[in-house]
């Protein structure tokens, strides 16, 4: 019985576990960070966000700060409440669902004439598959890709070993 709950564990964890470690951190603006006056727009264009990976929006603490908005609030430069801004100057926002996503600073005019905002489409986590590789260029979503080939070859040895092991 305490092999079989193994097996279990084993198989539970090989499901759950792509999730966690395929996911990608993005440093939003790249070099540049969470700033005005930066394209966010061709920022995030050819990302693949997917749910579980983590924007991380670095400025200077006091300088900016990051809101959570919805379609109509960020068309429009809404700010919400600053008790409901992060505000560290390191502020991690983990992908928690799919769909679109709308962040901007709500610091002076930073979002109406600085541009500081960003959407984003969030698509279901990345599925593990054992296709093969595709012809598509090189980025972060085809060097994810290999990873996962590499985790799965991974799981499939791990439950095999414990197959053997319980048999």
């Amino acid at each position: 019985m305490a092999s079989m709950n193994l097996f279990i564990v084993l198989a539970v964890v090989s499901v759950v576990f792509p999730t966690v470690v395929l996911a990608t951190e993005f440093k939003v603006g790249d070099d540049s960070g969470w700033t005005i006056k930066f394209d966010y727009v061709a920022w995030a264009k050819d990302k693949e966000f997917h749910v579980g990976d983590k924007l991380v929006f670095s400025y200077p603490p006091g300088a900016h700060n990051v809101h959570k908005v919805n379609g109509t609030g960020f068309k429009d430069c809404i700010v919400p409440p600053q008790n409901e801004a992060l505000s560290t100057g390191n502020d991690v926002i983990t992908l928690a669902t799919s769909g679109n996503k709308w962040y901007l600073c709500g610091v002076g005019q930073h979002c109406t004439i600085g541009g500081q905002k960003l959407a984003i489409t969030v698509l279901p986590a990345a599925d593990v598959k054992l296709d093969a590789p595709s012809s598509a260029p090189a980025s972060t979503s085809s060097a994810i890709g290999v990873v996962k080939i590499g985790y799965q070859t991974f799981v499939v040895v791990l439950m095999a070993i414990t197959m053997i092991v319980l048999v």
